[in-house]
């Protein structure tokens, strides 16, 4: 686990012990109705290819409308905003991506936050973000966010705001801690099984396993082995032993080129007050910084209506007070 002004790895899948899953034996817990239509709403899955691998994103709506690009945590993918995405559908352009080395997107050699911050930028293109008159939002989480600072500083003249959910910038006395060391996938002989070992991480409670069995199962491959097939997890585990992170995000968010808004659960141990504080103090200026209660890290898993809620509010006081392209 990373602090400081790092990287935070909530890479999942990677503890062996057995998950809050495992008791539903392979069966899809019960879900409420407004999570069935949510993922029964339909979208198109393409890619493009970015220094030559094909990162995998999802539509749902038309680009004639201003782009909203979805952006997941570390070692996630584009699948977990498949029942936030729809609720911003009949306003927006609005598009889920995956990063290279997670997800249903290809592995690379190396990888660099530059470089991750080029996939969002094509992802925005190949939609056809730029082409339409106002500008487009992304929203991000954890991992997703620091990469997303990244580029609210190098191509913020391009967007109309970044939206940071539950990405901690971490004041230089905070405690640090070691990271996990990342093992090596193992390969689990059946679904349920494989199922049952899917974890958050960082660890914390989360009563809604429907949603948790969901992105659990998009988070998963079959392979073949010597014996048949099995299940592994789809993110590459060596990605931190070939990553270069770059500028500090501290640095980095001071640069941020556009407007921004922060995101947090009420009861993420990673954003306390000192956390929002200090950023709030790096950005010099006074930004939109939004509690999630009765949620923590996993903010869309905990909380996901009230997020949905919370973030519908700030785009649309963004919406209202943007400038057209034709207007700057």
């Amino acid at each position: 686990m990373e602090t400081s002004n790092t990287l935070h790895r909530d890479v999942q899948g990677l503890p062996r012990e057995a998950g809050p899953l495992s008791s539903y034996n392979g069966d899809i817990p019960p879900c409420p109705d407004w999570f069935t239509k949510a993922i029964a709403t339909g979208y198109e899955t393409r890619f493009v290819r970015v220094k030559g691998a094909r990162v995998h994103y999802q539509s749902w709506s038309s680009p004639n409308k201003p782009g909203l690009l979805l952006v997941h945590g570390n070692g996630a993918h584009a699948h977990w905003w498949d029942f936030i995405a729809p609720y911003f559908a009949q306003t927006y352009n609005v598009v889920a991506m995956t990063f290279s080395g997670m997800g249903e997107s290809d592995w690379r050699s190396e990888y660099d936050m530059a470089t991750f911050a080029e996939e969002q930028i094509a992802v925005c293109e190949a939609t056809g973000m730029f082409d339409h008159e106002q500008k487009p939002i992304i929203v991000a989480h954890s991992f997703g966010g620091f990469v997303t600072i990244l580029t609210g500083a190098e191509y913020g003249e391009r967007l109309a705001g970044t939206v940071i959910v539950d990405s901690p910038v971490n004041p230089p006395h905070r405690e640090r801690k070691e990271s996990r060391a990342i093992r090596s996938h193992k390969i689990y002989p059946d679904l349920p099984t494989a199922l049952g070992r899917f974890r958050l991480a960082p660890a914390q409670p989360c009563e809604n396993h429907f949603a948790m069995d969901y992105i659990a199962r998009w988070s998963l491959k079959q392979v073949e082995t010597d014996s048949g097939m099995g299940w592994t997890w789809r993110f590459d585990p060596d990605i931190w032993q070939r990553f270069e992170i770059g500028k500090s995000a501290s640095e980095l968010l001071k640069q941020t080129a556009c407007r921004i808004a922060l995101f947090r659960g009420e009861d993420s141990e990673l954003m306390p007050d000192e956390v929002k504080d200090y950023m709030e103090q790096l950005l010099d200026r006074k930004v939109p910084f939004v509690s999630i209660p009765h949620a923590y890290h996993h903010v869309m898993l905990d909380q996901p209506l009230a997020f949905v809620s919370a973030l519908r509010a700030i785009l649309a006081d963004w919406d209202h007070s943007a400038p057209s392209r034709k207007s700057e």
